[in-house]
């Protein structure tokens, strides 16, 4: 498998949900394992590899701090589970928030998202091709099957993305929308 295979499968979980639920990460992982269970294993977890490539590359600092303000925060593993949300929105969306952390603010995912308090999160992306392997075998994954190395994060964002005149000058329309007009 490779990463347009990941971008398949997710593309065809979103697909057989209905309107309310596509935008729901922990939906899209629930049907993702559904999809991959009905592989063999040697399939399944050739899923894992690619899947964390994308988990990989969007592991950056700009949008780690597009993750802190939408969600109001985000620790090591709030921000694995916003990673995990982002697949889960489909890789136009992905790749938009790539290219530009700030255009998330735009996506109607995060709008409502605002509109109704809630937060950003797919920590079930993170291991759809664990549970699929471990359903249709009864077994965890090997070991060996892959590992994450995190590229370092860009220095030019390590500030303290609390400082709120530092985030509305880097993420002007997301800060608008979840901070509210500058003072």
């Amino acid at each position: 498998m490779n990463t347009d295979d990941v971008w398949r499968l997710v593309d065809q979980a979103r697909s057989e949900l209905d309107e309310e639920t596509r935008d729901d990460a922990e939906a899209v992982a629930r049907q993702m394992v559904a999809l991959l269970s009905q592989r063999d294993p040697a399939e399944i977890v050739a899923c894992e590899p690619p899947l964390w490539d994308l988990l990989t590359a969007s592991y950056r600092a700009d949008l780690w701090a597009a993750a802190y303000v939408i969600n109001g925060g985000a620790s090591d593993d709030g921000f694995d589970y916003f990673r995990g949300w982002l697949v889960a929105q489909g890789e136009a969306a992905y790749g938009q928030a790539i290219e530009d952390p700030d255009s998330l603010a735009g996506l109607p995912a995060v709008l409502s998202a605002h509109a109704q308090g809630d937060d950003l999160q797919g920590e079930d992306v993170l291991s759809v091709a664990w549970h699929a392997y471990q359903a249709v075998t009864g077994e965890e994954p090997p070991p060996w099957s892959f590992s994450v190395r995190h590229p370092r994060l860009d220095p030019d964002w390590d500030f303290d993305f609390d400082d709120e005149k530092e985030m509305r000058r880097r993420l002007p329309r997301l800060t608008a929308l979840f901070y509210g007009p500058a003072q």
